[in-house]
């Protein structure tokens, strides 16, 4: 498992690149996080940098996902790109939304609708489950909010990277802990966030 330093180095490599695009500079940012011994992802959905359109706002979140991919705006016309895993069939959450809470190491309650939908999965958790290492919202978690209200779609790390790339959640925005870590360092409260 790649630990915060190594991860850290390895961001502030990546970030260094700034401009760059998808050709060989992105494969060699690929080759740094894999050489650091990150998760067993596909490089396309390991972090880099890369060119984004000109009007993307700088600090918001664009995720999009049938690619599996989540831009944080670094600066105008740049953004790092991270893999994500999103929602399953009609779960996948769609719009615009803020970042109206961030939380380190969050506990977790299944909503009520996930309970109904899967009772064996999700009934023993009816009461929440506290942070911490076995937690299905992994090290750090990012509370979606349009017009002051929660959304309960998250975006958050996960006890199983192995899901990057594929739309398995109830809705929520999946990433990889040591990604989460580096994205809940970088995003403001009150950042936009638009989920296409």
């Amino acid at each position: 498992m790649l630990d915060r330093r190594k991860f850290i180095a390895g961001a502030a490599a990546a970030t260094a690149m700034s401009g760059v695009g998808l050709g060989a500079s992105a494969t060699t940012a690929e080759s740094s996080y894999l050489e650091l011994g990150g998760p067993q992802i596909a490089p396309e959905l390991m972090p880099q940098v890369v060119r984004v359109k000109r009007d993307f706002v700088p600090g918001s979140i664009i995720v999009v996902s049938s690619r599996y991919h989540l831009y944080f705006i670094t600066k105008t016309g740049q953004a790092i790109r991270y893999g994500v895993a999103v929602g399953r069939g009609e779960l996948v959450f769609r719009g615009e939304a803020m970042v109206g809470r961030k939380v380190e190491w969050p506990s977790w309650k299944p909503t009520p609708a996930m309970i109904e939908r899967n009772p064996a999965a999700y009934a023993r958790y009816a009461e929440g489950m506290p942070g911490g290492p076995n937690n299905p919202l992994g090290a750090r978690a990012l509370y979606l909010f349009q017009n002051g209200h929660d959304t309960a779609v998250r975006i958050h790390g996960t006890i199983e990277p192995q899901s990057i790339g594929q739309s398995v959640s109830n809705g929520c925005i999946r990433m990889v802990n040591e990604h989460v870590i580096d994205l809940y360092n970088r995003v403001a409260l009150g950042a936009p966030v638009s989920v296409y």
